[in-house]
């Protein structure tokens, strides 16, 4: 993607510092504006592959901007920024033809992944794409480390269904490597030279899962400027992962059923079904069953979906793993970074054995990117382990809020509200340390707040000397 001219239009400084910085050690050439005319001006005369725009700005806003891009270039992908509380910006902007959309705060690694995803995608649908499955992020890493004997016989029996065609349907708990796990059964299937496509129920607004999902056609609706293809066709003649599909609300999940009956989809706007022919892979941090119950989730669906359940354990049920994944990712990370480091001492890894790890491979992955940061010797200490705001506690507390003597539910309370003081209510952030989905997250917290908790909210810290750690945080 070297090369490619990015235009950042945002009216705050250090944002466009922030995504500047961070876009241009990623390879791409960047020019930001602090205002929406003056960029559609530049617009005009300068090449450009992106408009990445925040969408409250005084004079022009971004929506504006995004209107005006789209009558001179229909064509050119614009990826729209919001904070959270204005989420409505997020859904006009995907009508009115955004690509994609970020809701601040938001980190600059979530950013730029999201821009690697919009130029990959339109190198798919240019036919410039070795890989035909490029429209979705891959993983970072194909292996799955492990010396449990419970997750070596999970593996086995992945290995053994993966060439058939059955749908599957992946539970575990959230950071435990279910997408993994999905791409593992694409890889060894018979249609593992199509597509894999991943797309996370969770993380979609509910008005935009629909489009996403099955695409819409041109004039659908207001700023619908031109086709767009959903998930299920880009994954026509591979496999679709339905990531967190217990987050699916209810009217869509009516739809999906139709479509794993009939084979067919819908595009919004369309006027006749196209046919899909595609592998389902679901995974879900959820007991289904449960839902089921509650009235939450379609029974119908369930059984659709529940033709080969994989359940994955969780870091806890299997602490073999953890050494063998810490040095895993350590080698990985210190390679990255360009440091040399032996390992971990004696007191480093005693600490991390005696850690719980609710957030599982995801929690203790970045535990260890932390460490290698930090440390500056031959061996990891404990100290770079103990870094401020790490989300880790103290191997007194066994991973678990200190003198908690309660219920499952009232330490998962405690820990989420620890977690999120120590980010200074850093939502993303907090979600990342525990493992969870930042919906799953808001859903909880809405629930303290209806029991007259008190949540920690938003606190950007005071500037210092020092020059913090570059995050998009917006306000």
């Amino acid at each position: 993607m070297a090369g490619k001219q990015v235009f950042v239009v945002d009216d705050d400084l250090q944002m466009r510092k922030a995504i500047g910085e961070a876009l241009t050690r990623s390879g791409y050439a960047v020019t930001a504006f602090a205002g929406a005319r003056a960029a559609m001006e530049a617009l005009k005369s300068s090449p450009c592959s992106l408009v990445m725009t925040d969408v409250r700005m005084p004079a022009m806003t971004g929506l504006e901007l995004l209107q005006e891009v789209k009558g001179v270039k229909p064509d050119l992908p614009v990826i729209v920024m919001t904070a959270y509380g204005t989420i409505q910006d997020a859904v006009d902007a995907m009508k009115l033809g955004a690509l994609d959309y970020l809701l601040k705060p938001f980190s600059l690694e979530e950013m730029e992944e999201t821009v690697n995803r919009v130029f990959q995608a339109g190198a798919a649908e240019e036919g410039d794409c070795e890989d035909q499955g490029c429209c979705s992020a891959p993983t970072e890493t194909k292996v799955f480390v492990t010396s449990d004997p419970q997750m070596e016989k999970v593996l086995r029996f992945v290995q053994d269904i993966a060439p058939s065609r059955a749908t599957v349907l992946i539970q575990g708990e959230s950071g435990t490597g279910k997408e993994l796990v999905a791409r593992m059964i694409h890889e060894g299937s018979s249609v593992r030279s199509g597509s894999f496509v991943a797309v996370n129920c969770a993380a979609i607004p509910d008005g935009l899962l629909e489009s996403e999902l099955f695409g819409h056609e041109k004039g659908a609706f207001s700023g619908a400027h031109g086709r767009r293809i959903g998930k299920f066709e880009r994954a026509h003649g591979g496999t679709l992962l339905l990531d967190e599909i217990g987050e699916m609300p209810l009217p869509l999940q009516v739809k999906l059923l139709r479509v794993l009956q009939e084979k067919e989809i819908d595009r919004v706007g369309g006027s006749g079904p196209v046919p899909v022919n595609v592998r389902i892979i679901a995974t879900t941090n959820r007991d289904l069953r449960k839902e089921v119950e509650a009235g939450r989730f379609r029974e119908d669906l369930y059984y659709r979906l529940h033709v080969v359940p994989v359940q994955i354990p969780s870091l806890n049920q299997r602490p073999l793993d953890v050494i063998p994944i810490t040095h895993y990712y350590l080698k990985r990370c210190a390679a990255r970074e360009g440091k040399s480091i032996a390992g971990l001492s004696k007191e480093a890894e005693a600490f991390i054995k005696g850690q719980r790890f609710p957030g599982n491979v995801r929690e203790l992955k970045n535990l260890i990117e932390r460490a290698v940061l930090l440390c500056q010797r031959e061996f990891i200490e404990l100290e770079d382990l103990m870094a401020p705001d790490s989300g880790v506690l103290t191997a007194q507390s066994g991973g678990g809020p200190t003198g908690s003597q309660g219920s499952v539910k009232t330490m998962e309370q405690e820990l989420i509200l620890e977690t999120l003081k120590q980010v200074n209510g850093n939502r993303t952030r907090a979600s990342h340390l525990l493992g969870i989905s930042l919906r799953t997250l808001r859903n909880k917290l809405a629930g303290y707040k209806n029991d007259g908790i008190a949540v920690p909210v938003y606190q950007p810290q005071e500037k210092t000397g020092k020059k913090a750690p570059l995050r998009c945080t917006g306000q």
